[in-house]
């Protein structure tokens, strides 16, 4: 039996043109592109320049000068102050605290809500309130406690008048470190809930009939399978609430007299 020659040739492939190699003109075009493509890079950059790079250029190279402009370790020193390690460790205090108890509830919460419909207006209603609460703090967060519980606000002069009910009667306690914790918690639980309940969504209900089909406990789904999925969104979460204090406390300026 005689095989027919194809008009492609010995390999078969019709109609397949040979590879043109791109001649010196079309390669100076595509190397001329590729040479302006970091202009696309130019916002990011200024960005980074005017508002991270020199500002942190000046604090480092101010910190060491006095108001003379003399070289000085005084400005390093005065970290050691009692006041200002003082201020440090409340604040630290209060991040941890608040980032670990808003972690927590707000874990509870999203637990709960997995036994409510998607679509229901529940569910739908707490994740609309906690999308808008998560992003409600600095100065409007404080500015908004003040005048509702400070020791003029809103509701304090209504439940004196009302039920003669003095929440200061011992001392204005808004204006603590433990007063903070109240007004960091009313915007860190709705974060934890917007950012957890995708990652508790994501349990699958088959992991847990594995569990029990292998003789497993509901302890053990929880510690084996359940905590190590979770685990990352947990912690991550954890560590931006930890933070989310001193950089808003720093766009706020109520916020850290109140520390004092």
């Amino acid at each position: 039996m005689t095989i027919a020659d194809t008009p492609g040739g010995a390999g078969g492939d019709v109609g397949v043109e040979p590879r043109r190699h791109a001649g010196p003109a079309a390669e100076l075009t595509r190397r001329k592109k590729r040479s302006w493509a970091f202009l696309g890079l130019t916002p990011f950059a200024f960005y980074v320049l005017a508002f991270l790079a020199l500002p942190t250029i000046l604090a480092l190279a101010t910190g060491f000068f006095d108001t003379d402009g003399t070289i000085t370790l005084g400005n390093i020193a005065a970290l050691f102050d009692p006041v200002i390690l003082n201020t440090f460790i409340s604040s630290f205090w209060l991040s941890a605290l608040t980032a670990v108890v808003g972690a927590i509830v707000g874990a509870v919460i999203c637990y709960a809500m997995l036994g409510a419909r998607p679509e229901g207006r529940l569910r739908q209603t707490i994740e609309s309130a906690s999308s808008v609460l998560a992003q409600f703090g600095g100065v409007m967060l404080a500015f908004a406690f003040i005048s509702m519980m400070g020791a003029a606000g809103l509701v304090t002069v209504l439940l004196k008048s009302a039920i003669h009910f003095d929440i200061y009667a011992e001392g204005v306690w808004l204006y603590t470190v433990p007063g903070l914790i109240l007004p960091y918690l009313y915007f860190q639980i709705p974060l934890m809930v917007i950012v957890f309940l995708p990652a508790m969504e994501g349990l699958k209900p088959q992991w847990a009939e594995a569990n029990a089909t292998l003789g497993g406990t509901r302890f053990t789904y929880w510690t084996r399978i359940a905590a190590p999925v979770l685990a990352p969104a947990f912690f991550e979460q954890l560590r931006d609430a930890t933070s989310w204090p001193t950089k808003r406390s720093m766009r706020s300026r109520p916020l850290p007299q109140l520390l004092h």
